[in-house]
């Protein structure tokens, strides 16, 4: 079985540093199960920091999120597991309200695992990443 990568222009992939390529994939398709990296608050489009704001950075690390999960012929239902990193755990309550919110719609919430963390990118307050299920083609 062999592995397919995903890569979209409707999330952010970006460069560790000035001018370089980021040594990986957006997510990687091994069988039926998206592996997805880890993503953040970033504008698909300007590659900046959507917000200084938590609540407008989380809604858009999980927007970016499921950009990638559909690229690669997931859904938003489809998420399994989550892996997530708050830079300031005082965050941690704040991040309950807006994650239960995003996923509200969906028949479960997914396993989530959520860690204090510092994102290696300044600025970044919250990054997550994730396990999926192929649910169809890639969008």
């Amino acid at each position: 079985m062999s592995n397919r990568a995903v890569e979209t222009a409707s999330a952010p992939l970006v460069g560790f540093s000035a001018g370089t390529a980021a040594p990986l994939s957006q997510a990687v398709v091994h069988g039926d199960v998206i592996y997805c990296s880890g993503t953040g608050p970033l504008d698909p489009v300007t590659h900046t920091i959507v917000s200084a704001g938590f609540a407008e950075q989380v809604r858009q690390t999980l927007a970016n999120l499921v950009a990638v999960v559909e690229a690669a012929g997931g859904s938003k239902d489809s998420i399994i597991k989550c892996n997530c990193y708050l830079r300031d755990i005082a965050d941690f309550p704040e991040f309950n309200r807006h994650y239960r919110e995003f996923f509200s719609d969906c028949p479960t919430f997914p396993a989530r695992t959520t860690v204090n963390a510092a994102p290696p990118r300044e600025g970044v307050l919250v990054e997550i990443e994730c396990v999926a299920a192929l649910t169809g083609r890639p969008a």
